[in-house]
């Protein structure tokens, strides 16, 4: 005589099959967050924000992954992978290792925002000194005779506009602000007169972005793109906050007319802010005319920003 086997699934199963469910389309959603933020209306900055936090968004595939595993759930697996591969077709190339031209480097840049009210502005510049860079771009400085002190003997040459200012190893021929639209002038042009040639040096703090409010943000950003589209520099380079993140549909502008060198010659996201645990760029080295062959980013003491660096040659 043999036993009833009972049509029924096990118990647990329709729940699991359930769960199974929710990942899976919660992977959906992913993948199509991932893949569609552009299309995100840009009201009061939401499209913006989101297109700032999409690389983050990678995070929720292996958290998706695990859940699937525990529940023991194929088709949740499967579907984890959809997300996976779109955020490594998009992001995936910036963990390679840089295609960009090796060699030593004609000319060494660091840009720091020093964090307004900085209580040791001279600890935070000695660590940009140190990396070697020829070219010191700041943003946020207070007081500047600190930061002469510190760099004076290594960097004679000088060149400030409110609260960003450059130092130089090579002398400036000259300096100019830059209208970024902001109301006070917060941002800098300087040619250097490099030992290969002149090269045009920017140094930018553009306006501040913040959640439901990036409209003076845009502004500046809009302005700069302007400026650039105007000047004619063979050489030039971009320095500063400029409170943009690369991912972000604002920085288009910016991108057409300008390479990226932490794209190009670095490894990863080179996030900057905030520096102890950052989790966005807003800081950049931008160029154009010239070959990088470096690019990342210095954790500095005393900011709440981590520092960016790049080499280029001629």
């Amino acid at each position: 005589m043999t036993g009833h086997v009972s049509d029924e699934p096990p118990a647990g199963e329709p729940n699991r099959g359930r769960r199974g469910l929710v990942v899976g389309l919660l992977a959906g959603l992913l993948a199509a967050v991932l893949a569609g933020h552009r299309a995100v209306p840009n009201v009061h900055g939401l499209g913006s924000l989101l297109d700032s936090a999409t690389p983050l968004l990678g995070l929720g595939v292996p958290l998706l992954a695990l859940v699937a595993l525990l529940r023991r759930s194929r088709p949740a697996l499967a579907a984890v992978l959809v997300p996976a591969v779109v955020w490594l077709a998009l992001y995936g190339g910036e963990w390679l290792p840089p295609a960009a031209g090796a060699g030593p480097a004609a000319v060494r840049v660091a840009s720091q925002n020093l964090r307004s009210g900085n209580p040791d502005p001279s600890a935070t510049v000695d660590a940009l000194a140190a990396s070697g860079a020829d070219l010191i771009a700041l943003q946020e400085v207070d007081d500047d005779r600190q930061i002469d002190a510190a760099l004076g003997g290594r960097y004679p040459h000088r060149a400030t506009v409110s609260t960003v200012a450059l130092w130089s190893r090579w002398p400036i021929r000259g300096s100019t602000g830059v209208d970024t639209g902001l109301g006070w002038t917060r941002a800098l042009r300087a040619v250097v007169a490099a030992p290969d040639g002149d090269l045009v040096v920017y140094v930018v703090h553009l306006g501040s972005a913040r959640a439901g409010d990036t409209a003076t943000r845009d502004e500046t950003v809009a302005a700069l793109a302007a400026t650039l589209r105007a000047d004619h520099a063979p050489r030039l380079v971009v320095l500063g906050d400029l409170n943009t993140a690369p991912t972000d549909r604002v920085f288009a502008p910016l991108a057409r007319l300008l390479h990226d060198a932490q794209s190009d010659a670095g490894q990863g996201f080179g996030f900057t802010w905030p520096a102890p645990v950052p989790v966005t760029r807003p800081d950049h080295v931008l160029y154009r005319g010239l070959t990088p062959t470096s690019a990342g980013v210095l954790h500095t003491p005393d900011s709440d920003h981590r520092a960016v660096t790049a080499g280029f040659r001629w």
